[in-house]
């Protein structure tokens, strides 16, 4: 990997020619702009592809909203942490296999919060009384049931409304699903559990659309070292520029101009726009000619939530020895849910998770006055809790470089907002999260997005040179199978 000290004259004669000297091909060029997974899995199908290829990302690290940590000693992701689907089927099975990466299955298929199973979790009231297992499991069943009337409630309206209201005309209709008492508190427990999914407050969640995605077979993996190996594998070799943030992108027929904050120009054959969504909707980034108004519109009407991680390292393990620790209450704002990380990786650490609008009020705290919020949090349930010796803190919504956690449907807007977001623009292609129809908001999503633009690029490119023997196919070689390392089979 370069350190990015190359000249820009130096750049130029390896990415911008008026055409090739007598005698000799050079080969197509691309630009890919952001190196979160998607435009590092760009840029290394293109590279292997004998396609010459710049990466330029913002910030001083590789991965974007993938971001593993090791400040405490060991590492921790203050990003994207699980694979959503332990099966051969996801595009990353192959890599993660081939690298010995351990993962520490925390449900299996069809959970009904999705990345963990019911009996997973210790529930406790503000009081820091523990709920009943029994009654955990009874809500959760009717936490189904909720969800079974929601399908039809979709398939009765025409309009679209949020799951908010949908619960409402739930309740309406039977009341016998109504709780109150600890029951309910529960109950919006399970329903801060779904915002999580969504990093998105229930009342701003698409009903029609909420359950679009695809969920792969095999249920969802922690990764016990972290994504950054996955990331560091796909980057090596590539030429990659940190520090470089994009502000204009020139469009023309044969030809790409990307600038970036310094003035710096680079020119290339195509580029590949794989910055998040949030940085999109900002408009952070000048497009000439401007984009047309129905990639406008994509950008505008897809759904992008929060949701962030407060991690705490303790001395020594003192709570209970299950995966998921919740706090109960009225209302979902008020709920709270901590990951167990020491039943995955042996460590003494919490990770605090909130999402929505709660997450957005936290980011508006200090690191610190954050870190003693989860605090206080957790010692609601369990007083006698010792305190962090570490804290870690991500601010995903208010971070210039993403601008938001991932991408989900809002109210009223079609699920085809995704493909519309991946449709090219002549030789400028889109890849992200966001760009995946079938698995939005996930890392093999944004893998698998990065992977097409490329191959897309690579055809695009092609047309102007014609086929030349030197090129392969993006990604030719049949990956080799290697069996996943899962814990708690």
């Amino acid at each position: 990997m370069e350190s990015g000290s190359r000249s820009n004259s130096q750049l130029r004669k390896a990415v911008c020619h008026s055409g090739p000297e007598k005698g000799q091909v050079r080969s197509p060029s691309v630009i890919v702009i952001g190196g979160g997974i998607a435009g590092v899995a760009a840029a290394r199908a293109l590279h292997d592809a004998s396609f010459q290829v710049i990466l330029l990302e913002a910030r001083e690290r590789l991965g974007g909203r993938i971001y593993t940590n090791y400040s405490f000693g060991f590492p921790v992701d203050l990003g994207a942490s699980w694979l959503h689907g332990v099966c051969k089927e996801n595009p990353l099975a192959p890599l993660i296999g081939k690298l010995g990466l351990p993962l520490y299955r925390t449900s299996e298929d069809n959970s009904v919060l999705y990345d963990h199973d019911l009996e997973s979790y210790a529930l406790f009231d503000m009081e820091g009384k523990q709920v009943p297992q029994e009654l955990v499991t009874k809500v959760g069943q009717v936490f189904e049931a909720v969800l079974e009337e929601a399908d039809k409630i979709r398939d009765e309206y025409t309009e679209d409304m949020t799951i908010t209201r949908a619960f409402s005309i739930i309740f309406e209709r039977r009341p016998e699903l109504k709780m109150d008492g600890l029951a309910h508190k529960v109950l919006q427990w399970y329903l801060c559990r779904m915002e999580g999914w969504f990093a998105a407050d229930a009342n701003t969640i698409s009903l029609k659309c909420w359950d679009q995605e695809e969920l792969l077979p095999g249920g969802h993996g922690l990764m016990v070292r972290g994504y950054l190996p996955v990331i560091n594998t796909l980057a090596k070799g590539l030429d990659i520029r940190l520090g470089h943030r994009v502000s204009k992108v020139v469009r023309r027929y044969n030809e790409i101009k990307v600038t970036v904050e310094n003035g710096t120009t680079f020119v290339a054959d195509a580029a590949i726009v794989a910055v998040p969504l949030g940085v999109l909707k900002a408009n952070t980034i000048e497009f000439e000619p401007k984009l047309p108004d129905w990639k406008e519109s994509a950008i505008s009407d897809l759904g992008v939530g929060v949701e962030n991680k407060i991690i705490l390292h303790f001395e020594q393990v003192f709570w209970p020895n299950v995966e998921f620790l919740g706090v109960v209450a009225e209302t979902t704002y008020e709920c709270s849910y901590f990951l167990n990380l020491h039943k995955a990786t042996g460590h003494s650490v919490l990770v605090y998770m909130p999402a929505g609008q709660l997450a957005e009020d936290i980011e508006k705290l200090s690191d610190e006055a954050a870190a003693n919020f989860a605090f206080t949090q957790l010692k609601k349930i369990l007083p006698d809790a010792s305190d962090p010796i570490n804290f870690l803190v991500s601010r995903w919504g208010t971070d210039v470089d993403t601008l938001g956690s991932y991408s989900y449907d809002i109210v009223g807007k079609p699920h085809d907002l995704y493909e519309k977001l991946r449709i090219p623009i002549d030789n400028i292609f889109f890849a992200g999260e966001a760009t995946s129809t079938s698995f939005p908001g996930s890392v093999h999503g944004a893998f698998a997005t990065g992977v097409m633009a490329a191959e897309d690029c690579r055809m695009r490119v092609l047309e102007r040179y014609g086929e030349l023997n030197i090129f392969q196919p993006v990604l030719a070689e049949e990956p080799v199978s290697v069996p996943l390392l899962i814990s708690r089979l």
